[in-house]
């Protein structure tokens, strides 16, 4: 059934997407994208999409993928009512680990913050995580996000580098850089 095949998915997206959003979306399109519930076309939309809402990339995309995959797998389940439940369950079993985690590791975490093991630990996440961002800026560089062509190519590292300019050396509000890109993208392609 779909909704358990979902809930599997999310599970381990949930205990293993160490890192942040961008960290988890290698693991997001494996898990997603490999089944058939979603396209690459759509995975890029929903990594574009996820930046401009409130709410961290794990959580938009379970609620997304939550509402789409029934439907997708099956036509019996495209009425609204069946997609309304899939969003539920993979929002809910997507920070299900966290909440675990958060709530019985903190207090211990806390209590041995000074432990040369715990130190050991945390420093051995750090590059993975580094790891999982970088995998993340990879899948993402795509002909969907860059083109196809070597002038789309071209104009798009251009529009990124001046976004990136902008943002490190100028006091322009980051989403007005946002906006004025989105609408530099909009004209040139």
């Amino acid at each position: 059934m779909i909704y358990l095949r979902l809930i599997w998915s999310y599970l381990k997206i949930g205990f293993f997407g160490f890192g942040g959003g961008y960290a988890m979306l290698a693991l997001i399109e494996n898990e997603i994208v490999t089944p058939g519930w979603i396209t690459e076309q759509m995975f890029t939309d929903i990594v574009a999409i996820s930046q401009m809402t409130p709410g961290p990339i794990g959580i938009n995309s379970a609620t997304y993928i939550g509402y789409v995959a029934p439907g997708v797998s099956s036509p019996a389940l495209a009425a609204p009512i069946f997609g309304i439940l899939g969003s539920l369950l993979c929002t809910l079993v997507v920070v299900l680990p966290s909440f675990i985690l958060v709530r019985y590791a903190g207090h211990y975490i806390a209590r041995h913050r000074d432990s040369v093991a715990l130190k050991g630990v945390f420093s051995g996440l750090r590059p993975v995580v580094i790891g999982l961002i970088a995998s993340a800026a990879l899948i993402l560089m795509n002909s969907d996000n860059f083109g196809s062509t070597s002038s789309d190519i071209t104009k798009s590292i251009i529009l990124a580098a001046v976004s990136l300019g902008l943002s490190l050396f100028t006091k322009i509000h980051p989403i007005l850089i946002i906006i004025g890109a989105g609408i530099a993208g909009y004209i040139l392609f």
